[in-house]
């Protein structure tokens, strides 16, 4: 007697639809697995604070003594009277003082006598280098050459003695040349102190060495005494140590 198989019964009628299906589940679960993500999870702590006495503060009460604002200001009407004129008042009548053609003119001839001269002083300024007769520094004497070479002398003498180097531009190390630039006037005082250099200390110090300059007597041009502007440089410079 021969077996017939039954077709139903036939285990691998459907192998390859499962052996697809399969794969395809493998393929997707092994996409899933690659293109999953994961993140760093931090443990966090959580407290929980609880209130069970809730603080009461006593705060001061400041009184502040706040003037009384300023009365009103009163406004003061004015009150127009209206005064009649009592009193007659008298014109006053103008006279043209303009000349016309019937008018004769009265010739005057003028003297010299009644013209009167006034002098004007002026206030003549000559340099150091070509005046008459130079200013005498107090101790100084001979001919003009000599005097001019004594007040020259007595100049850097005065400068030495009373020369200070100022504290803070010794500190910033301010240094330089400045020129001051003065006026002997004509009664042989110091006045019109200018000078410029590089910095404001090193001015500040130079104008008031040339402040202290004695009383001199006035320079001469002609026998009268004139104003003689002088310059000098005075030189800021620090030791190196």
């Amino acid at each position: 007697m021969e077996f017939k198989k039954n077709p139903k019964a036939n285990v691998g009628r459907n192998s390859s639809l499962f052996f697809a299906v399969g794969l395809n589940v493998m393929l997707l679960l092994t996409y899933l697995g690659l293109e999953h993500k994961t993140y760093d999870k931090e443990t966090t702590k959580i407290d929980i604070l609880m209130l069970t006495e809730q603080l009461e503060e006593d705060i001061p009460i400041t009184n502040i003594n706040i003037p009384p604002p300023p009365p009103p200001k009163q406004i003061v009407t004015e009150s127009i009277q209206i005064v009649e004129d009592v009193a007659e008042i008298e014109e006053t009548v103008v006279e043209s003082t303009e000349l016309g053609q019937d008018d004769i003119i009265e010739e005057r001839v003028v003297s010299v006598d009644e013209v009167e001269v006034e002098e004007v002083e002026e206030d003549i300024e000559v340099p150091f280098a070509v005046i008459e007769q130079v200013p005498i520094f107090p101790g100084c004497t001979g001919n003009n050459a000599e005097l001019k070479a004594c007040f020259q002398r007595k100049m850097q003498e005065h400068l030495l003695k009373n020369f200070e180097y100022p504290d803070a531009a010794q500190e910033l190390n301010i240094q330089g040349k400045v020129y001051v630039f003065f006026l002997i006037d004509k009664n042989g005082k110091v006045d019109k102190i200018k000078s410029r250099g590089p910095d404001k200390l090193l001015i500040g110090e130079a104008e008031r060495i040339i402040s202290l300059l004695p009383k001199m007597e006035p320079g001469k041009q002609r026998n009268r005494p004139v104003g003689v502007p002088y310059s000098i440089p005075i030189n800021f410079k620090l030791r190196a140590q």
